[in-house]
C-alpha cells in the first residue's frame, strides 16, 4: 500500500506532527511518492531513520555503477556536474572530500570566527528596518547572514552577494521537472561563476576555503574538478540555505509566543538549549537523499527489497514520542533533546558547529537590538514555500514597537 501524502503542501508544514503521527500509525517505514524522487519508502521513526542513515553499506548513495540515488535520466548536464559532492558519495570517496574541508568547519576553528559572525549579525539587525517596514526577515536578516559568513569562509566577494541570492531564490523554487528545468540555465551560470573564482585562484592565489581547494589541487590526486564546482555549490548554498530557514523558523516560533522570546532574552546562556529545540521543532531540513538498498533488508519489521528507494524522515525521527517525551510542543528547555536535524552516520552535517553558532548569533543580535519586535501579520498568515523536503517561510513580515 502506497501512503498518499503532499510532502510541500502549507498543511504538512504548519503542522507536522499531525501528518507524521497518521503515518507512524500506519508503519515504522511507509511507501510513498516524493516529488523527482518517485516511489520510496520513507522512514516514520527515529529508530528507522537512525538505521538507514548509519547503515552506509546496506543504504547507499549511489546505485551499481555509480549514478546518484534520485538523479532522474532527464535532468540536464549542469545537475548532474553538481552532484559530485560529498553529500552524494559513498565511502570512499566520501571521507577523501569531506577530509579536504573538515578542518575549516571543526569547532576551533568555527568558534574563531565567532566575533565576526557576531559583528555581521548586529549590522544586519540595525539594518532591518532601513528601507521601511515592515521588513521581511527571511530576506533582509536570516539569508544575508549566513550568506555573508559562508562568503568571508570561502573567500567570495560580498558583492556578488545579490547573485547568491538570486540562485539561492531560485533553487527554492524547485518543486518538480518542470522547476529543474527552468533552473537549468541558472545552474550553468552558477557553475561558469565558480570556474571563473577557481581560475582567479589559481592564477592570483588569495584567502579564504576557495584557495585552500586549489591548493589541495595542485597536490594531486584528491579532488576533480567537476568536484571543486560541486563542493563550492554545496558550501554557498546548502550550507546557507538551511541555516537560513533555521533562523527564520526560531523566530517566527519566538513571535507567536513573546513569552517565549523574552525568556529567552532574560538569559541568554540558555541559547545553546533554545538552538537545539529549534532545530529539532523547526527542522529545516525534512528529509535526507533518498538512498538505494543494495540487499533485501528488514526495518522494525517491515521488509525492503533490494533495487528499492528508501528516505529517512528527519522530521518524523526529531517528532517520535520514544525519543522526545511530548515532541508535539515546543520546549526551550527540553533536555536530552533526541532530534537527527544535522542527520547521523557517516553523512552527519559538516556545518553543525557553524549553524549552531550562526543561529543563536543570529537570535541575540536581532533580539538585542530589537527588544520588542513583532510579527507583521498575524501567525496565520504566514505561509511556507512549497519546496519538497525543506521547511522554508516564504516571507516573515516584522515590525518593531
Amino acid at each position: 500500500m502506497t501512503v498518499r501524502v503532499d510532502f510541500a503542501s502549507e498543511a504538512f508544514f504548519r503542522d507536522p506532527a499531525a501528518s507524521v503521527a497518521a503515518l507512524r500509525a500506519a508503519a515504522p517505514v511507509v511507501r510513498s511518492r516524493f516529488p523527482i524522487v518517485g516511489p520510496v519508502w520513507v522512514t516514520t521513526t527515529y529508530e528507522a531513520a537512525a538505521q538507514v542513515l548509519k547503515d552506509s553499506k546496506t543504504f547507499t548513495l549511489r546505485k551499481e555503477g555509480g549514478r546518484p540515488v534520485g538523479l532522474r535520466w532527464w535532468m540536464p548536464a549542469s545537475v548532474t556536474a553538481l552532484t559530485s559532492n560529498m553529500l552524494t558519495q559513498d565511502e570512499p570517496d566520501h571521507t577523501r572530500l569531506r577530509s579536504i574541508v573538515d578542518e575549516a568547519f571543526r569547532r576551533r576553528a568555527v568558534l574563531g570566527m565567532e566575533p565576526d559572525i557576531r559583528a555581521i549579525a548586529d549590522q544586519l539587525a540595525g539594518e532591518l528596518f532601513a528601507r521601511g517596514a515592515p521588513a521581511d526577515l527571511v530576506a533582509r536578516y536570516a539569508r544575508l547572514l549566513p550568506l555573508s559568513v559562508i562568503s568571508e569562509l570561502l573567500g567570495l566577494p560580498q558583492a556578488d552577494r545579490p547573485q547568491f541570492i538570486a540562485w539561492a531564490n531560485a533553487m527554492g523554487r524547485l518543486r518538480g521537472v518542470i522547476d529543474f528545468l527552468r533552473v537549468s540555465f541558472g545552474l550553468r551560470k552558477m557553475r561558469r561563476y565558480f570556474e571563473a573564482r577557481l581560475r582567479e585562484a589559481r592564477e592570483r592565489g588569495g584567502e579564504g576555503l576557495i584557495a585552500e581547494l586549489v591548493r589541495v589541487e595542485r597536490e594531486g590526486g584528491r579532488i576533480t574538478g567537476d568536484e571543486l564546482v560541486s563542493m563550492l555549490f554545496l558550501l554557498l548554498l546548502a550550507g546557507s540555505e538551511t541555516t537560513t530557514h533555521l533562523i527564520s523558523g526560531a523566530v517566527f516560533e519566538l513571535l507567536k509566543d513573546p513569552a517565549r522570546r523574552d525568556w529567552l532574552a532574560q538569559d541568554w546562556s540558555r541559547t545553546g538549549l533554545a538552538v537545539e529545540e529549534f532545530l529539532r521543532f523547526v527542522a529545516p531540513v525534512q528529509f535526507s537523499k533518498p538512498r538505494y538498498v543494495r540487499h533485501d533488508v528488514e526495518i522494525e519489521g517491515v521488509s525492503l527489497k533490494r533495487g528499492e528507494q528508501v528516505m529517512a524522515m528527519l522530521v518524523a525521527a526529531n517528532l517520535d514520542p520514544v525519543a522526545n517525551e511530548h515532541p508535539e510542543q515546543l520546549d526551550l528547555q527540553r533536555h536530552p533533546n533526541r532530534h537527527l536535524s544535522f542527520g547521523t552516520g557517516i553523512h552527519f552535517c559538516l556545518g553543525h558547529q557553524l549553524a549552531r553558532l550562526e543561529a543563536a548569533c543570529a537570535l541575540q543580535a536581532l533580539f538585542n537590538r530589537w527588544p520588542n519586535l513583532q510579527l507583521g501579520i498575524a501567525p496565520s498568515g504566514i505561509r511556507w514555500r512549497r519546496r519538497p523536503g525543506l521547511r522554508s517561510l516564504r516571507r516573515l513580515p516584522v515590525v518593531a514597537k
